[in-house]
């Protein structure tokens, strides 16, 4: 018996006819230019995506889906959502400030941040990775068991080399002394934007004693300051809309 392979046909770009480059007009003198296909540009956009590693639970996650009107709406979510977008248009990873997002829990801070990698990462071909905070502590501390096969250079490469970074849940853990200085940033954090307790000097002792944990105690006055400095502010108010609607759309 003779068996007959049959090979399907690989289907090629009709712009560039699999070569990457598309005609792009004449230059100058008439010589012919061309710019990367389309084709290039969405198999980059895919590649750089799935690098991104942004978790399951936020994949449906994007600017345009991030609801501001409904019942109850607080305005800070237009506000949020508005700045948000002008920041994915007009970023630049090369010495742009980046973005810290406060609100309280439920409030949509992470569906922002990974709206904002989409926009940069399909629409601008930007490199972007997505870390929890917890998690990258965690991966940096293993590094140092002897018997994991890996090191904190492997665990810090990806962090450094991308273009824009988003830490989620920035002090949910108490950080040591970090380098923020070679990435453009996207954090968010649950803790108020306050300083540390012992340098609101204008608390009372009972007011200090009573009130909740804030940013400044989280990560200390040092670094609160550094993120002033490297980032622009978005606070979001409102109630938790997950526990409203039991969706996984918002954190």
């Amino acid at each position: 018996m003779v068996y007959q392979v049959i090979k399907a046909p690989i289907e090629v770009c009709p712009l560039c006819a699999g070569t990457g480059w598309k005609t792009a007009g004449t230059g100058f003198k008439g010589e012919r230019r061309v710019v990367r296909c389309d084709c290039q540009l969405k198999a980059r956009a895919e590649s750089l995506l799935t690098a991104a590693r942004v978790p399951r639970r936020y994949e449906h996650c994007e600017l345009a889906n991030y609801d501001t009107d409904f019942p109850g709406a607080h305005p800070s979510l237009a506000d949020a959502h508005f700045l948000a977008s002008n920041f994915a248009k007009k970023c630049d990873p090369r010495g742009d400030k980046g973005l810290l997002i406060i609100g309280k829990i439920g409030t949509g801070k992470t569906h922002l941040a990974v709206g904002i990698i989409k926009e940069l990462i399909l629409n601008r071909g930007i490199s972007c990775l997505f870390y929890d905070y917890r998690e990258l502590l965690k991966e940096i501390q293993n590094s140092y068991n002897a018997t994991v096969q890996t090191t904190e250079l492997d665990v810090l490469r990806p962090v450094f080399e991308t273009d824009v970074l988003v830490l989620d849940e920035l002090g949910a853990v108490k950080p040591t002394e970090w380098v923020w200085d070679t990435v453009s940033l996207i954090i968010t954090t649950n803790f108020d934007d306050q300083p540390a307790a012992g340098v609101a000097t204008s608390l009372s002792p009972a007011r200090a004693a009573s009130r909740g944990e804030t940013l400044g105690d989280r990560i200390g006055e040092r670094m609160r300051s550094r993120l002033h400095e490297m980032c622009r502010i978005i606070t979001l108010d409102g109630a938790d809309f997950r526990q409203k609607y039991r969706s996984a759309s918002f954190r």
